[in-house]
């Protein structure tokens, strides 16, 4: 029985798909409650069933058993009057691109039935708070990543619904803009008593709501405040500093291959945060006396921790992996990338003015920016798929206006959107890059060996690439990037719609490469990754505004411990106040 202050209830809610002639448990009778006027979040791995409970509670699809209220209306028999009380913002919310902004708007208003005497205060109140007034005129596709975004959310509240459902509103979207985005859900729920469900990635948007679900392969594995969440990690979570010029990332990487002891380890502040079996620090690593010193659990730790004892699947590292460690994982002197003065223009648009850098041998350099920002314009001129209007540009050793061929044989890439062959199986997809890349049959049968069992292939040679889960997807898109060897990796926001987990081997294996000396340039929007480059710059409004280490950066800010989004919101909003980049 549903309860007055009680908007969803969702009681042994299950969702079976039939595919293929199988059969595929996407909710397995799971019981939620989500009370009124709330903030409450759902997180979990990608395919935990995030996507699915959000369209079963909009009545988009029935249940296979259990019941589900929504609204204390039946999501099946008033499915109807639940969808017309209700706000809806999918992952891929759809704007009209070649609208204007205030087009977009008013289709909605009209799809959604509010009054036109009603539309000048909303849209007015919708507006400002989404920082859109001066856009009104613009069309929705001339927008950043981040602009469209808040202006899906406006759209999607151009009435005051009973229910607000977001999945993932803010993937793909930098620190900045997604803070803003989450000020403005905290300021309807406060002003409006605005009852919000969301899915997120994000460990520290969970943290601003009152509730959170944890969810994966369809089960609840627990739920609580954000505190009772953080609890879970109480005790067993500590920080460590890398001895003198030794990257956080190779101290991370020894300490989860212990994994007797480890559960997790991640860079943090400067340090490697990490959560242990037991309730004791682990004592000593490779040889080395740790100074370890008990440190606070977050939410990401007690999240972690449900993760680990449900999946277990970290994977064990090969023999190789534990050898290039010894190195010491520093860049060389080598210089792999010159760029000076370079200069994109499109028309009378300036993306990329005036920047210059260059990135060694084995380094691990990081591409940071807002969105529109300019990082994906250098990124593409970097990789040779887009010409420079001016200056100078040289990949490992190649001037890119004289020899874009050539230097293209020396780089890998792999994209943000999995972009193989989805019919075709593991092997054929390595079998046909390796002929683009013109290996010969015998040295590409070698590579395919070698590339399989660095990354884990092996027993998934003969499976369709599309029916790969997401973390193996990404580590396909690794294996064929690499079977040519490359001297220089580009990877573009590598790990956006893959689960920690997959995020965490996925970071070990980048960190072997690089000990191993390959160079790697990666965009990325979750800011911690920042933590993994020896050093990263980041740009806006196409002008180059820091350059440096992790910890050369925190110096200069004077916040020795502050984590990454905190730092890229203090460049990138301190620009902006001093008109730089402007």
């Amino acid at each position: 029985m549903t309860l007055d202050n009680t908007i969803i209830c969702a009681e042994k809610l299950a969702k079976v798909f039939k595919s293929g002639g199988k059969f595929l448990t996407a909710l397995d009778h799971i019981d939620l409650t989500v009370r009124k006027g709330e903030l409450t979040a759902v997180i979990g791995p990608d395919g935990a069933g995030k996507t699915t409970l959000m369209r079963l509670i909009c009545g988009l699809m029935d249940p296979t058993e259990g019941n589900l209220t929504v609204l204390g209306l039946d999501s099946v028999k008033d499915s109807e009057e639940i969808q017309s009380r209700i706000s809806y913002m999918p992952q891929k919310f759809g704007l009209y691109e070649d609208l204007t902004v205030s087009e977009n708007m008013n289709l909605y208003a009209d799809l959604h039935g509010v009054p036109k005497e009603k539309r000048p205060a909303r849209f007015q109140k919708l507006l400002e708070m989404m920082g859109l007034e001066r856009f009104t005129g613009r069309f929705a596709g001339k927008l950043s990543g981040g602009m469209k975004q808040k202006l899906g959310l406006a759209c999607t509240l151009v009435r005051s619904p009973d229910l607000l459902l977001l999945d993932e509103p803010t993937v793909g979207v930098d620190p900045l803009s997604r803070r803003e985005l989450w000020e403005i859900l905290k300021e309807f729920v406060k002003e409006e008593g605005l009852s919000v469900f969301v899915s997120t990635a994000y460990m520290n948007e969970a943290e601003m709501c009152s509730h959170v679900y944890v969810l994966n392969k369809g089960r609840i594995l627990s739920d609580g405040s954000p505190e009772d969440l953080r609890n879970i990690g109480k005790g067993h979570c500590f920080g460590v500093r890398p001895a003198h010029g030794v990257p956080t990332r190779i101290l991370q990487a020894h300490l989860l291959d212990d994994q007797d002891h480890v559960v997790d380890a991640v860079p943090r502040g400067g340090e490697v945060h990490f959560i242990t079996k037991g309730t004791e620090p682990v004592p000593y690593l490779a040889g080395q006396k740790l100074e370890a010193v008990p440190a606070e659990p977050q939410l990401e730790d007690g999240f972690m921790i449900l993760l680990h004892q449900a999946e277990k699947e970290m994977l064990p590292p090969a023999e190789e992996q534990k050898k290039a460690l010894d190195s010491g994982g520093r860049p060389s002197k080598e210089v792999n990338i010159i760029v000076k003065d370079l200069v994109k223009k499109f028309g009378d648009f300036t993306a990329v003015a005036h920047t210059s850098f260059e990135v060694h041998k084995g380094e691990i350099f990081g591409l940071l920016g807002p969105n529109g920002a300019g990082k994906t314009t250098t990124f593409k001129m970097l990789c040779g798929l887009l010409p420079e209007t001016s200056g100078f540009l040289s990949v490992a050793g190649v001037d890119l206006r004289k020899a874009r061929t050539r230097a293209r044989a020396n780089i890998g890439y792999v994209a943000q959107k999995f972009s193989l062959y989805s019919n075709m199986t593991v092997l054929e997809n390595l079998e046909f890059y390796g002929g683009v890349y013109g290996l010969t049959p015998k040295r590409l049968k070698e590579r395919i060996e070698e590339v399989s069992r660095q990354f884990y292939l092996s027993d998934r040679l003969e499976m369709k690439a599309g029916d790969l889960p997401g973390g193996y997807k990404q580590r396909l898109s690794m294996a064929c990037a690499l079977l040519h060897e490359p001297k220089i990796l580009f990877l573009d926001e590598p790990t956006s719609g893959i689960d920690p987990l997959a995020r965490r081997n996925f970071w070990r294996q980048i960190t072997t490469l690089a000990a191993e000396g390959t160079t790697i340039i990666i965009t990325t929007h979750f800011m911690e990754e920042a933590e993994y480059c020896d050093r990263f710059m980041i740009q806006d409004n196409g002008h180059l505004l820091a350059i440096g280490s992790p910890s050369e950066i925190r110096k200069k800010l004077g916040k020795p411990k502050a984590d990454m989004d905190d730092i890229f919101i203090a460049i990138v909003e301190g620009a902006r106040e001093k008109g730089e980049g402007a």
